[in-house]
């Protein structure tokens, strides 16, 4: 009876172990998403501010020689 039930407290520990986990891989996913969005959003904002790709990169060349 003992053995049983240790049994199905390991089954129930590894349970929620692998939901935490999955948790944990969604939330980072979803971040990481996020994250990308945001740095497409900025790109996209600076080039049009610039006039384009050529300007942008002249201008963060600008920017960071001085």
């Amino acid at each position: 009876m003992t053995n049983t039930i240790t049994n199905q407290k390991s089954v129930a520990q590894e349970t929620a172990s692998a939901e935490l986990n999955k948790l944990g891989v969604t939330t980072v996913g979803i971040a990481s998403g996020l994250i990308g969005c945001w740095a497409v959003a900025c790109l996209a904002s600076g080039m049009i501010n610039s006039g384009g790709p050529a300007s942008l990169v002249a201008n963060y060349m600008k920017a960071f020689i001085g």
